[in-house]
């Protein structure tokens, strides 16, 4: 985009906002006076109409992955089993360790099963709940449905603001103390409805390349940054549920948090320059991550494949035996309890364990711990392909 263009797309423009400190006696006397008197906020931009005007390298790069992220879902047709829910564990894990929370996929998986006491992977099924509900909202992306995913990424806190706008200033960097001083900080509160009534006018547009308009819708919403947190991963989650709503992917989920991973320091020079009047540095993010994540996606679901075929050497068990269909189920959810194979499978308790101990008898299934009540039990292979996806997109340091 040429500097023409830049002035084109509209800024994010600031203003000097009163400030009242909690903590006026404490501290040095130093210390105090940075924290006194007016700072600047940041006043978001109005895009409902803004012209999308970009350099043919943007349009050139946004038209190959969009080809590939349909391509990658044209392959989801041929296949007997469906990794978007694979998928979608993946990427919420990825998009929560942008923000520093990790946690190993067989963690998450016990989380997932109701197994609490590891708060980062709880919160990283929050994440994946978030992104469930993203994706069930994409016909209607409207304001009520951003707080919607914000309310199922935050509520296994008991967080009171879960699904709420926020009331109170917030900002990126500097001091816990005070916005003075701080890398960014985000428009007022009262500015909050408006921004999104705005955001939201764009995201209903059809003149837009779809992985282009998500990108902005992206950008727009983590510098509103509307809540008093979670405001990444919903952001990412709203991510998803566009290229939904656009169509661009109807079946399959595009982890593009793999890819953002791989250099957080771009991804956030990129959101700030896109509050300076840049919209093509978080297009390019964007649409360079589809190739890393998808490249690593097919890598981990051939890994899960090859594992599954090695099995029907392994498992011995009648061909109509709920053991075959629990070998299924494990492509997609490697660790499992009795109670949640009975649902999946429609059979009573009993028979979920029969067939977990033929699996087990059989080398696919091997139980986590050796306690006698409420066990659970684990696909070595799968859990292994799942860490080697972890591995290759850790955030370079």
């Amino acid at each position: 985009m040429t500097s023409e263009s830049h002035r084109k797309w509209p800024r994010f423009e600031s203003e000097l906002v009163d400030w009242e400190s909690t903590d006026t006696g404490y501290g040095p006397r130093r210390a105090r006076t940075a924290f006194t008197g007016p700072y600047h906020a940041s006043i978001p931009s109005v895009i409902a109409d803004a012209s999308v005007d970009l350099p043919a390298r943007a349009v050139a790069l946004i038209e190959e992955a969009s080809s590939e992220i349909a391509r990658f879902d044209g392959e989801s047709l041929g296949s007997t089993t469906s990794f978007a829910a694979l998928l979608l564990r993946t990427e919420a894990a990825s998009s929560s360790q942008i923000e520093d929370l990790t946690s190993s996929p067989k963690a998450i998986a016990l989380a997932e099963l109701g197994r609490t006491g590891r708060a980062n992977a709880e919160a990283i099924v929050g994440n994946v709940t978030a992104m469930t509900a993203a994706l069930e909202l994409a016909e209607d992306l409207s304001s009520g449905a951003i707080l919607r995913m914000h309310e199922v990424l935050t509520r296994h806190r008991t967080d009171a603001h879960a699904g709420m706008l926020r009331q109170e200033p917030v900002w990126i960097g500097g001091s816990s103390r005070g916005p003075h001083g701080a890398d960014y900080v985000a428009p007022r509160h009262e500015r909050v409805p408006a921004a999104l009534a705005d955001l939201t006018d764009f995201i209903r547009r059809d003149d837009v390349p779809v992985l282009a308009q998500a990108a902005i819708t992206h950008a727009q919403f983590e510098n509103i940054h509307p809540f008093t947190d979670g405001n990444g991963r919903t952001g990412r989650a709203l991510l998803h549920a566009m290229i939904r709503h656009g169509g661009l992917a109807t079946r399959s989920i595009v982890p593009l948090s793999a890819g953002l991973l791989a250099d957080t320091d771009s991804y956030f020079a990129a959101l700030a320059a896109y509050r300076d009047g840049d919209p093509v540095s978080i297009i390019i993010e964007v649409g360079e991550s589809v190739f890393p994540a998808l490249a690593n996606s097919r890598q981990m679901i051939e890994e899960i494949r090859t594992a599954r075929a090695s099995w029907e050497e392994k498992i011995s068990a009648r061909r109509d035996a709920s053991a075959w269909r629990l070998a299924d189920l494990l492509t997609t959810r490697p660790v499992v309890d009795a109670r949640f194979a009975a649902d999946r499978l429609g059979v009573t308790g009993a028979n979920a364990q029969l067939a977990i101990d033929r699996l087990v008898e059989d080398g696919v299934l091997s139980q986590i711990g050796n306690g006698r009540r409420n066990r659970a039990w684990q696909a070595d292979e799968i859990l292994d392909a799942m860490e080697r996806f972890a591995v290759r997109v850790r955030r370079r340091t």
